[in-house]
């Protein structure tokens, strides 16, 4: 079957991967769409260590082949978006509805695939740049058919980390203000949580002027230009005097940490989502922080996907939700090279691969 791996040195598309049947509280999903997210770029230049020889992808949808024992919430044929939460569903986290805190489901990649003789690691345990996969039951979850599987596939990462982060993690409250830097296709969806949120301002931030009317398409009431060299923080202080109630890293560059710290409002939060190299330090001025000011991190948008991915689902069919707004361009896997360069260059919001 075709995929995309990477094997420490670059991305390479092949046609003669294999994946092992499901085991028990396992499925075997038919890959139909995958995004194409900035972390799988991240394993490829190195920003995000992973071991290798590795299948990329982790934001994927598709079709039910087979089921592993013990396994009753889908069927064959059923239509799946796929989250990268391998959680246990038992631990404590677990337990108090923080699946994205299990340890089962942090930095513990199987190794499903094979090539040649060869194992392959799973990325995120998911690895949906295949076309099929072996994910766990809890990662797998039902949505209608009539959402469209390119659509669809964006749900398990870019609207769970945006949206999530924004009615999960920060808990943005109706009439609160909120600043987005960088508007690809993590931000586009915070600026899309903020508006289901009831946020009265929404102020997006991009170097790129042509991602405007997509940031205004998602919510956003305002926009700053930060190409043409003006200081972000003044430009959001022109609009919120004293500051805004939240501001959104969605780059991972520790400047733009600095800065949402810096335009922010007396008791305001400065939610992290961006992911900057391994070791990364930021720096602020600690006696701002005695206004009762925060830093939040946040894994994957505090979700819960079992729930979260119905609940978007749901709202995508009210079309209260953009789905379908964020697929640029949906891109054969063989143009893999092509949809990488066009998403690293921001020319596209989201590249979708489809098999």
């Amino acid at each position: 079957m075709r995929g995309v791996i990477f094997d420490g040195k670059q991305p390479r598309v092949v046609d003669d991967l294999a994946v092992r049947a499901p085991g028990p509280g396992e499925v075997e999903v038919r890959i139909r769409a995958a995004g194409l997210c900035h972390s799988d770029l991240s394993v490829i230049d190195g920003t995000i260590p992973f071991p290798v020889p590795v299948v990329l992808g982790h934001e994927g949808a598709g079709v039910v082949e087979s089921l592993g024992a013990g396994v009753s919430h889908v069927a064959p044929g059923d239509h799946v978006a796929l989250s990268t939460l391998a959680n246990c569903g038992t631990c404590a986290e677990c337990d108090r509805g923080r699946p994205t805190m299990c340890r089962s489901a942090m930095g513990r990649p199987e190794r499903p695939f094979s090539r040649g003789g060869e194992a392959l690691y799973n990325f995120a345990a998911n690895s949906a740049f295949a076309e099929r996969t072996v994910v766990k039951a809890v990662q797998a979850v039902p949505i209608p058919k009539e959402v469209p599987l390119t659509s669809a596939a964006l749900i398990g990462c870019a609207v769970l980390t945006g949206v999530g982060a924004v009615l999960n993690r920060a808990r943005v409250g109706l009439g609160e203000s909120v600043v987005v830097i960088g508007t690809g296709g993590v931000g586009l969806n915070v600026i899309q949580g903020a508006r289901l949120a009831g946020a009265r301002r929404i102020v997006a931030i991009d170097a790129n002027p042509a991602k405007e009317a997509a940031a205004r398409q998602f919510g956003a009431t305002d926009f700053i230009d930060a190409s043409k060299g003006a200081d972000p923080v003044k430009a959001v202080h022109a609009l919120l005097p004293t500051g805004a109630d939240h501001a959104f890293e969605c780059v991972g560059h520790v400047g733009l940490i600095r800065q949402a710290i810096d335009l922010l409002d007396r008791h305001g939060q400065a939610v992290l989502l961006g992911v900057p190299p391994a070791g990364a330090e930021a720096s602020f001025r600690v006696s701002t922080m005695y206004l009762d000011k925060s830093i939040l991190g946040c894994r994957y948008g505090s979700s819960r996907p079992q729930r979260d991915i119905a609940l978007y689902a749901e709202l995508y069919r009210q079309r209260r939700l953009l789905l379908d707004e964020l697929v640029t361009r949906a891109y054969p896997v063989e143009e893999f090279t092509e949809a990488a360069d066009d998403a690293r260059h921001g020319r596209v919001a989201r590249a979708v691969l489809t098999f």
